[in-house]
């Protein structure tokens, strides 16, 4: 599909992890269990796969800590194996701008919401002296984060989303939620694009800027970091216009969700952005990933989009609560 003499640059290549981390042991504090090596992580992904989808952005997450690991992330449960919630975290020495909540961002799912709460008031789970973010496909956890933050004098904004995933993921990881009754009859293709005037390639570090413009939880220096360290690390999906430089584009994130998508004003309601995600659904689809992203609830346009890709969209909702200590 590559045409002209810019190639699409090859994708970072994951090495397994239990072809690094060979021990098999937790390490425990008085308040939690560090899950270390491929045994025990490959143990917490097959039991979140069983929760699906209240577990996915937590799932989507370990699912690539058993890729390589390369966002250098923690697992953290309350108990092991009878684990009854997990929170998946950055090692300390990545969260060094207690401003960064980019980067100083937690993945949550929880089964017993009492329990959830003790575990997240502990200062060796959480530090909650940081600006931070919390994500989770789990809604019943508002009331607990709203609790902890109140004990620890956060403000906290939460922002709720709807949750979708590919119809082949659907019926790969929760089959019971397919019902192909309500699939558009489209055939979950796009309209084609006019391939003299865009060429299908990869972002550059350098194309990081533009991201940042559009990107609605974006637009800052921070932001910026974070979408750069993204394109270093996963794969990019973009479309080159005439001048050869990005006019609609498609990210993905350390929890395996698609994000950041965006089209330049200019070149908007053409179907570029269908496009990119189709062809980005497609070839992530090929490597095996969790395929999933959330939608603005009043955004219709990206809601019939996806409908018209055969996206699911998923019982629970996408959440994430930014908090700031008071």
């Amino acid at each position: 599909m590559d045409s002209g003499s810019q190639q699409r640059k090859p994708w970072p290549y994951y090495s397994p992890v239990h072809s690094q981390r060979p021990q098999q042991e937790a390490t425990v504090s008085s308040t939690m269990f560090l899950l270390q090596g491929a045994q025990m992580l490959q143990t917490l992904e097959k039991s979140l796969r069983k929760s699906l989808p209240e577990s996915l952005k937590v799932y989507g997450t370990v699912f690539h800590m058993n890729q390589g690991n390369p966002f250098k992330l923690k697992a953290l449960v309350d108990k092991w194996p009878d684990f009854t919630t997990v929170v998946i975290r950055p090692q300390e020495e990545e969260m060094i701008d207690d401003f960064d909540h980019y980067t100083n961002t937690y993945q949550i799912y929880a089964k017993d919401l009492k329990n959830c709460e003790e575990f997240l008031g502990s200062p060796e789970v959480i530090n909650w002296k940081q600006h931070l973010q919390i994500q989770s496909t789990q809604p019943s956890l508002n009331e607990v984060i709203q609790n902890v933050a109140t004990t620890k004098s956060i403000q906290v904004k939460q922002t709720r989303c709807f949750l979708y995933m590919m119809a082949n993921e659907v019926k790969k990881l929760v089959p019971s939620l397919l019902d192909v009754k309500q699939l558009s009859p489209s055939g979950g293709k796009p309209n084609a694009v006019n391939q003299e005037m865009f060429q299908l390639s990869s972002l550059d570090v350098t194309h990081a800027p533009l991201v940042n413009k559009f990107w609605h939880f974006g637009g800052n220096e921070r932001s910026q970091r974070f979408i750069e360290r993204c394109i270093r690390t996963f794969p990019t999906f973009c479309l080159l216009g005439p001048e050869g430089t990005p006019v609609s584009w498609g990210l993905m994130d350390q929890t395996g969700e698609m994000r950041m998508a965006g089209t330049v004003p200019e070149y908007r309601k053409q179907g570029l952005i269908s496009y990119i995600v189709y062809s980005q659904t497609q070839a992530l689809h090929k490597l095996g990933f969790p395929l999933y992203s959330h939608i603005d609830k009043n955004n219709r346009i990206m809601q019939q989009m996806s409908y018209n890709l055969h996206y699911i969209r998923l019982p629970c909702d996408w959440s994430q609560w930014y908090c700031v200590p008071l």
